[in-house]
């Protein structure tokens, strides 16, 4: 099959053939994570597939403040399909990351419990040159390279916020939403920390595309 795809005898919706670059607004399926994890290496292809989002991003030098916390292929974002708190830098798959989530989970998750879309994100950031968990020792943290956001909240359209913190516990509307969300963000990141992971992750999901896997 290999063989007769790159002679082009046999022809694939451009969703399902894996030559074809990511589309961020199209159902997501079964080669989307494949497609996101091109991009690692591939700065060119990250901007065209960036182009298929609603993101407003510019590429940023690469750059390096010390031993594994280097930034390469990284974008700055400063809005997508909501407004976020404060720009932030994020390595190019990690932003096609988002876009995907934003519009495959959030945006639906918020309409079906909300019936309304969200309006704005709140973050606690991406890029910090540090270890895991702040220890002075150890490996590095995603965030050591653009590859991790911490979202501590979501604000609707009709300024209702929804915070991970206050929101988490319990059977309402918000925590059942958090959970939604929480879950989705599975599809297209490697590693999900909540709440439920432990007390460090009490008022943020932690998301990141990287060697651990999780989704807690």
């Amino acid at each position: 099959m290999v063989g007769l795809l790159a002679f082009g005898a046999v022809q694939l919706p451009p969703a399902y053939d894996p030559r074809t670059p990511l589309d961020i607004s199209a159902d997501p399926n079964i080669l989307t994570r494949f497609k996101l994890s091109r991009l690692r290496n591939r700065p060119e292809l990250c901007q065209v597939v960036l182009r298929t989002s609603d993101l407003r991003q510019t590429p940023v030098s690469d750059q390096s403040q010390g031993p594994g916390c280097a930034i390469e292929n990284a974008v700055r974002v400063t809005q997508s399909g909501v407004a976020f708190n404060g720009s932030f830098v994020a390595s190019c798959p990690l932003a096609a990351a988002w876009a995907l989530y934003e519009t495959h989970v959030l945006q639906p998750a918020a309409r079906t419990h909300f019936g309304q879309p969200l309006a704005r994100v709140i973050h606690f950031g991406t890029y910090a040159c540090r270890n895991v968990d702040h220890r002075p020792f150890g490996r590095r943290s995603r965030h050591a390279t653009a590859d991790a956001i911490d979202v501590a909240g979501f604000v609707l359209r009709d300024g209702r916020e929804i915070s991970v913190a206050r929101g988490w516990s319990g059977g309402n509307r918000e925590a059942r939403f958090l959970r939604a969300v929480r879950d989705g963000a599975c599809r297209f990141f490697d590693a999900v920390l909540s709440p439920d992971y432990n007390a460090q992750h009490r008022d943020h999901f932690h998301l990141d595309l990287g060697g651990f896997h999780a989704c807690r």
